[in-house]
């Protein structure tokens, strides 16, 4: 009760400062913009290293409801400590032993990382809001988590020049290293309060009855990872409005997630002089960020204009890459940011919607079918760029979003929605 009595802030920090440092730390790796440069200058042919971009991908596809399951037996905090570490462990192969099986094998290892921290983080931040009383807030700590991760990919990026002038690769690769310690360091730090049973199989020493996730009978951490994929798949499969939740988080991650990759082919395609992509990479991840930071600001919205951000989102995306030139790129950073935005606050939705013990195990449900669906629409894009070129194929993978947009706005869909925010 007397936790109950401060301010929200104050009830929370606790959880945002480690939350928070988390996420920029997971993503300030200066090898993102020149990995694949590192392989092009070890030999590997184009068809090599879109291979171990397959790899990467399908690691994640095939490891991330494992891992989600994992992560209602075992303490989420270890798990997203062990993520980073595994990152760090595929960097440190990569600059030690470079070839194209160590290239292959680091990729796993950091699907590996990405399927562990995949579900178990958004798992824990509601529960651990929902234990602070603060449940509400979860959209609004999720945009800023995301907008640290996107302004920390855009701040290695542009600290990776200068860095591998300085040092090239070996200073990359140790920087990126370090930054996978501290974030790990952060997890470690995170708040989390599991069941008395739950504990006694993790060995953490907490006794919240608040829960984590489901009991283990007598320790029996096998048991205990039956039952927890039992009661996620059963959720999954009975509750109507944790399946419109996950086709929903699937459908909005995926198709900005594929285009985002594209935005310099799509730059250069439409006449940009190549030292000037990188300006509207930058309006890209701008427009994201600030997607991410007004998720809080987007839950308060009435429930009929929460699914206009996908209409926006859709047209501002093809717009933007039918036009091209200033007010083409300003349009492509507005049709990120409503993504941006829509992402977080169908998170919150089906977070709001589960209500089993299972949590981690269900996100992990709908990042592996993210994960699925993007390895997908790659192909898709790669055979439409055929006949369509990138600006074409932009905007015919963003009408999608004007589907989704019809389909949530529906009033079935609202009163479902209304229903599970209503539990909290």
């Amino acid at each position: 009760m007397r936790t109950h009595s401060r301010a929200p802030g104050a009830r929370t920090s606790r959880l945002t400062l480690p939350l928070y440092a988390y996420a920029a730390t997971e993503e300030f790796v200066l090898l993102y913009p020149l990995y694949a440069l590192l392989f092009q200058d070890h030999g590997l042919s184009v068809v090599q290293i879109s291979s171990l971009f397959f790899l990467w991908s399908a690691s994640g596809v095939l490891l991330g409801l494992p891992a989600g399951v994992w992560a209602d037996v075992v303490p989420r905090r270890y798990l997203l400590a062990a993520a980073p570490l595994l990152t760090a462990a595929a960097f440190t192969l990569w600059l030690v032993a470079p070839s194209y099986w160590a290239f292959a094998l680091g990729f796993v290892l950091w699907g590996a990382g990405g399927a562990l921290s995949s579900g178990a983080l958004e798992a824990l931040v509601h529960t651990e809001l929902d234990r602070r009383g603060a449940a509400d807030r979860y959209a609004r700590v999720m945009g800023v988590t995301r907008a640290l991760g996107v302004a920390a990919v855009g701040g290695s990026a542009l600290l990776a020049v200068p860095v591998m002038a300085a040092g090239g690769y070996p200073a990359i690769g140790a920087a990126s290293v370090a930054a996978c310690v501290l974030c790990s360091v952060a997890a470690l730090a995170l708040p989390e309060h599991r069941s008395a049973a739950a504990a006694s199989t993790a060995g953490d020493g907490t006794d919240d009855p608040a829960g984590g996730g489901p009991d283990a009978a007598d320790g029996e951490t096998p048991s205990a990872y039956v039952a927890a994929l039992r009661a996620g798949l059963s959720e999954a499969r009975s509750r109507r409005s944790v399946r419109a939740a996950i086709l929903l988080v699937v459908v909005v991650a995926t198709f900005w997630g594929v285009l985002d990759e594209y935005v310099p082919l799509l730059a250069v395609e439409a006449g940009t002089p190549e030292d000037l992509v990188p300006l509207v990479v930058l309006v890209a991840w701008i427009g994201a960020t600030v997607g991410g930071l007004c998720a809080g600001w987007a839950e308060r919205l009435p429930g009929r204009a929460r699914p206009a951000l996908l209409a926006v989102a859709g047209i501002a995306l093809a717009a933007g890459a039918l036009l091209g030139g200033p007010v083409g790129w300003v349009l492509v950073g507005v049709g990120f940011g409503a993504c941006q935005t829509a992402e977080v606050l169908a998170d919150a939705r089906l977070q709001s919607a589960i209500t089993g013990p299972s949590r981690a195990t269900v996100t992990s449900l709908a990042r592996s079918g993210t994960d699925l669906f993007i390895l997908s629409t790659y192909a898709v894009y790669a055979g439409v760029f055929v006949f369509l070129g990138h600006a074409g194929t932009f905007a015919l993978l963003a009408a999608p979003y004007l589907v989704a947009s019809a389909l949530w706005a529906r009033p079935g869909a609202r009163r479902t929605r209304d229903r599970s925010c209503a539990r909290l």
